[in-house]
């Protein structure tokens, strides 16, 4: 049997702790009407719901438990161009979709700008974002971006870094060489979430938190159902990735819940802030299992990695991830460490986010495989347009087609675990 969803509050997070708000939206109660119902209010469910009422449409917006809850609420924050999975597409569509490929890749970033700026949105939003080659072999990849950037006349600023200069602006000797994309760059995740609700808010989206979906009638004008009332919409958007039990006997075994965990720091001096980040940018290594670290706006290094795909969290957070960071920076072995947490990302067998449609009228969009700030924003606005019946970006990924696992969803865990063994030896060779 299928755990059903437990309300909850927010996970002990920096993020958490340093929200703009608190929200506190109405549990959802009696009958309702709208134009699309979107279940799910992580960046997925807001993105959409947010784009659709800009577009004109009456949405409902249901969560289980709060705003950013999810994934949305807890993630590195690191805003990287792309969708997991997109050379997979490239490669069944063809050079003719190169330029659409290319674009799609920046929709998020461009999104998330906008939408900053528009909406006074404080989030800490900061360009620059730094992938680290930790092998000699892997300071190639960085060619290839340089060369991709200039195919497509780039025109945002972008660098390559030698090992010299990475040693001398990350302040230690873990990387080979690095490139620096000034488009890209960082912010506080569960801050911009929140920002977009409200603004889809006051432009009459109705939001219901605490309140978990316990079936969805299917029908002309479908039925999202919980504990206290009920939506009725034209259309239904499923937005609940990792966390999702909904159509289980369409999608179980999709998408498979892998931890992600994160330290933060006690505020760092402006002397150790300069030896090991004076640029303010984020950081990612270019293994397999990435680790990945930035420094948040008061000045504390959020560390992150050591993605788990067994099912199992680690027992001791602070444990698991402290010494991957003191082997990068061995000079922070005494700093306190304030903040400790983790959840669940949705990986896909094939990296490609798994997007259809169940009975014509209800959409699913999930699995970002650990690549969801920009993702998501991209699949807001692609599922806003096939709701209104525009398929050209959804078809890129519906056609794509997902097999699931045979078995349990635990096991299929395993089989991911068993897989990704052999990608953790590959990084340490």
């Amino acid at each position: 049997m299928r755990k059903e969803h437990q309300k909850q509050e927010h996970t002990n997070s920096y993020y958490a702790a340093t929200a703009n708000e608190v929200t506190n939206y109405p549990v959802l109660g009696g009958a309702r009407s709208a134009d699309v119902c979107v279940v799910g209010a992580g960046f997925t469910g807001v993105a959409t719901a947010l784009t659709l009422a800009e577009r004109g449409f009456s949405v409902a917006l249901v969560e289980a438990n709060r705003v950013g809850w999810g994934a949305s609420g807890r993630n590195g924050g690191q805003l990287i161009n792309g969708i997991s999975g997109l050379s997979k597409i490239a490669r069944k569509r063809g050079r003719d979709y190169d330029s659409m490929l290319w674009d799609l890749k920046w929709r998020g970033n461009d999104i998330i700008y906008d939408r900053v700026e528009k909406y006074g949105i404080q989030c800490d939003l900061k360009n620059g974002f730094l992938e680290v080659a930790k092998k000699p072999a892997h300071l190639s990849y960085f060619d290839e971006f340089a060369a991709e950037r200039e195919r497509h006349n780039f025109p945002h600023r972008y660098e390559i870094w030698d090992r010299e200069t990475t040693r001398a602006n990350l302040g230690t000797d873990a990387f080979y060489g690095g490139f620096l994309c000034h488009r890209d760059g960082h912010l506080h995740p569960l801050n911009l979430c929140i920002g977009e609700a409200r603004a889809a808010h006051a432009l009459g989206v109705q939001i219901f938190e605490q309140s978990p979906v316990t079936c969805i009638e299917h029908g002309t004008r479908p039925r999202v159902t919980t504990e206290g009332g009920y939506v009725e919409a034209d259309s239904v958007i499923l937005a609940g990735n990792a966390y999702s039990l909904l159509e289980w006997q369409h999608l179980s075994n999709l998408v498979f819940p892998a931890g992600s965990y994160i330290i933060g720091t006690e505020p760092l001096a402006d002397d150790v802030v300069n030896e090991i980040n004076p640029q303010d940018v984020a950081v990612c290594d270019t293994n397999e299992v990435v680790d990945y670290y930035r420094l948040s706006a008061d000045k504390r290094l959020l560390y992150g990695g050591a993605c788990n795909y067994s099912g199992r969290d680690p027992v001791n957070i602070k444990s698991f991830i402290l010494p991957r960071m003191l082997k990068v920076y061995p000079q922070l072995q005494n700093v306190r460490i304030d903040f400790e947490w983790g959840g669940k990302i949705g990986v896909v067998l094939n990296r490609v986010p798994a997007v259809g449609r169940i009975n014509g009228n209800v959409y699913y969009c999930q699995g970002y495989s650990g690549h969801g700030v920009n993702a998501t924003h991209i699949m807001g606005e692609i599922m806003a347009d096939a709701v209104a019946g525009t398929m050209e970006r959804y078809d890129l990924f519906a056609d794509m087609g997902h097999f699931r696992l045979p078995g349990s969803q635990w096991i299929g865990n395993q089989i991911i675990a068993l897989g990704m063994l052999y990608y953790k030896i590959k990084d340490r060779l």
